[in-house]
């Protein structure tokens, strides 16, 4: 079994080939072709995590679409003063399939 752990933006993610994965927001369009840096690759019994040998590892993605996340809602408030406030949020998201991992 092959998979690799990826950097994709503050977060990693756990992708084999084939995996559908939703990143932060990346700077590419439909159908492109991207590449993720590797943090750990597994390979059968083989663990690599040198940084070294981690260079050569290249995981690829194609691009399938954008998107946006949840709705979410901030709220403040200061009780006996009146101060009240409310603010909303959606991330934008892109929509991305394992291509390869080598």
């Amino acid at each position: 079994m092959v998979y690799a752990v990826v950097r994709a933006g503050g977060r990693q993610e756990k992708v084999e080939v084939g995996t559908i994965v939703v990143l932060d927001r990346q700077a590419a369009k439909v159908g492109d072709k991207i590449e993720l840096p590797a943090v750990l690759f597994v390979d059968g019994d083989n663990v690599t995590t040198d940084a070294d040998k981690l260079a050569k590892v290249t995981v690829t993605a194609e691009v399938l679409g954008e998107e946006r996340g949840p709705k979410i809602v901030i709220q403040k408030f200061k009780n006996k003063t009146g101060y009240k406030k409310r603010q909303g949020h959606r991330q934008d998201l892109t929509r991305v399939k394992v291509t390869g991992i080598k």
